[in-house]
């Protein structure tokens, strides 16, 4: 049996359909189970919905005026159409553009029949997916030549989290309005998920890194991270890996194809 060991951090549904992957690319790459490294699932976060008829008011009536709608992740798409319970363009009188930041939150929206209707919205999407981020995606809105003041812009979001992309929008002077459809709740630092974690080699494990608040909450735990190696989907989350002590970090393209990627070359080094 290896002794490597690759840890993922997403929260519990995301990261089954990673490591899922991950073992098929494994074994796709001639890994038998006893070569192959062990695959633990660690949530840091766990993603709670909002459940609130007033908040759905809210949205509704935001939707009928909006001339974009913005969600920060696939997260925030899921737990919005959760939320609604009504098809997208059942919301308003008119295709509201909608813009999201990656791949993964493209194939979220398609998911849901977003984009695929007959008179679909516009989607819009940073072209290049190292720019999958708040500031590749005002990269592109500044493309459309919009005069911002006659607009209003609703953003769908998590419980706190990054405000640059909001913060910009106003400052360009758009009319924001912000709905926080999930909250993040940290794994305790006392549940028995952890325990795989304390016994492992930190000298031979591998972290994939999604998420900035998780990697600070992770820093919380007090583990030798000093030994171990992270790949992080983001210079900002790579950032935040550094900060807590982590011995080894690198980049990669998001994505879950480069993450893969990136944990096999850790593997053959």
């Amino acid at each position: 049996m290896s002794n490597k060991t690759i840890v993922i951090t997403r929260p519990s549904g995301q990261a089954r359909q990673l490591s899922e992957a991950l073992q098929l690319s494994l074994r796709n790459s001639g890994f038998t189970p006893e070569s192959a490294p062990k695959i633990i699932s660690l949530p840091l976060l766990t993603i709670a919905p909002k459940d609130d008829d007033l908040l759905v008011g809210q949205i509704g009536t935001a939707l009928k005026t909006a001339d974009l709608a913005i969600f920060v992740s696939p997260n925030a798409i899921e737990c919005t159409m959760r939320l609604l319970e009504r098809p997208w363009k059942a919301l308003s009188n008119k295709p509201v553009p909608i813009g999201v930041m990656g791949g993964s939150s493209m194939a979220a929206l398609k998911n849901h029949g977003i984009g695929l209707e007959a008179n679909p919205a516009k989607v819009i999407l940073p072209q290049n997916n190292m720019q999958w981020d708040s500031e590749g995606l005002w990269t592109e809105l500044q493309n459309l030549h919009w005069n911002w003041p006659t607009k209003k812009v609703i953003i769908f979001k998590g419980e706190g989290g990054r405000d640059w992309l909001a913060d910009t929008l106003k400052n360009a002077g758009a009319q924001v309005e912000a709905f926080s459809v999930y909250a993040r709740v940290p794994l305790d630092l006392n549940s028995s998920a952890w325990n795989e974690i304390h016994k492992m080699e930190f000298a031979n494990s591998f972290w994939i890194l999604t998420s900035s608040e998780a990697v600070r909450y992770l820093g919380q735990a007090k583990l030798p991270l000093a030994l171990a190696t992270a790949v992080c989907s983001h210079h900002n989350i790579a950032a935040a890996a550094e900060q807590i002590g982590f011995g080894e970090v690198t980049t990669c393209e998001p994505g879950d194809e480069a993450l893969i990627a990136a944990s096999q070359v850790w593997l053959a080094n």
